[in-house]
């Protein structure tokens, strides 16, 4: 067992630590008012199913911390609690030390929180510009009857938004698809247009769901690239099973399993810890079946 533990941290880039204390989280949470996301205490369960069992952690603005674990770890609950879909058992979620229970999903915008879809979501329908100014909505001054009636102030609202959607869509480098459909374009240019979509509303917190999902080496860095760049705009969440992404853009990384916050810290710390390796390998089993 301890080869193949070694061969995992390996390709994770780091040395197996034998050593390394197995109780101790590898790193804390920010401390004071710096926290723009906080969950505290977080337990779901679906019947006798615990998929969150006393879950905290924490997203300061600037920051980008990343959530890993393997499949059915919790991730994605974790996620449908930030944004409303699931009330949590127990437990609290605050954003910029506002509670977000009650909160639905199409106040997230109004908060300034902004989310990625595990695929892409795009409106079929629509131009790659037009769903990006979707998710700028938010940025929009005038109202229906304005709209409705032609007067000018619709006007200026709709070249506003168009000018946001142009800038996201050129910040993410896809300016130049703006007028064509999803369905025209490459997978790895509909995730960028989707990306584009969450940042044109200028987000304080954004969470990636799986970003990474059906990219290509290539794309995955340049995703990353991109991330990086969000570093000190906003607060970002980051679901993802690429590992070279999330140890290279992640200032903190918390690690799931069964539902559990079992590691904590900075990503090389995370990497050579022994429980991290066990929740990706199991438990070993011996030739006799002891």
């Amino acid at each position: 067992m301890w080869s193949i533990h070694n061969a995992v941290a390996a390709s994770l880039g780091v040395a197996h630590d034998e050593a390394r204390d197995a109780d101790a989280y590898r790193g804390a949470m920010p401390v004071g008012g710096a926290a723009g996301l906080r969950v505290d205490g977080v337990s779901v369960r679906f019947g006798g199913l615990t998929a969150l069992d006393d879950v905290s952690l924490s997203v300061a603005h600037g920051e980008v911390v990343g959530v890993i674990g393997p499949n059915g770890a919790g991730k994605t609950t974790l996620f449908n609690v930030v944004c409303g879909f699931i009330a949590p058992e127990v437990g609290t979620v605050t954003w910029r030390g506002r509670s977000l229970g009650g909160a639905r999903p199409h106040d997230l915008a109004g908060l300034g929180i902004a989310r990625t879809l595990q695929g892409v979501g795009l409106f079929a329908g629509l131009t790659a510009l037009e769903n990006v100014m979707a998710g700028a909505e938010r940025r929009r001054r005038a109202g229906l009857a304005s709209a409705l009636l032609g007067l000018p102030r619709a006007d200026r609202d709709e070249h506003a938004l168009r000018a946001a959607a142009l800038e996201a869509l050129d910040a993410v480098g896809a300016a130049d698809v703006a007028g064509r459909l999803p369905g025209t374009l490459p997978y790895p240019l509909q995730k960028r247009v989707a990306l584009a979509r969450a940042l044109a509303g200028r987000p304080q917190l954004v969470l990636l769901d799986e970003p990474a999902g059906g990219l290509s080496g290539e794309d995955v860095r340049d995703l990353g690239e991109r991330i990086g760049a969000m570093r000190g705009e906003m607060a970002v969440l980051l679901v993802e099973h690429r590992m070279d992404l999330v140890m290279g853009v992640c200032d903190r990384v918390v690690v799931l399993d069964f539902g559990r916050r079992i590691a904590e810290g900075a990503p090389a710390d995370v990497q050579a810890d022994e429980r991290v390796l066990d929740a990706y390998l199991g438990v070993e089993v011996d030739a006799g079946g002891r």
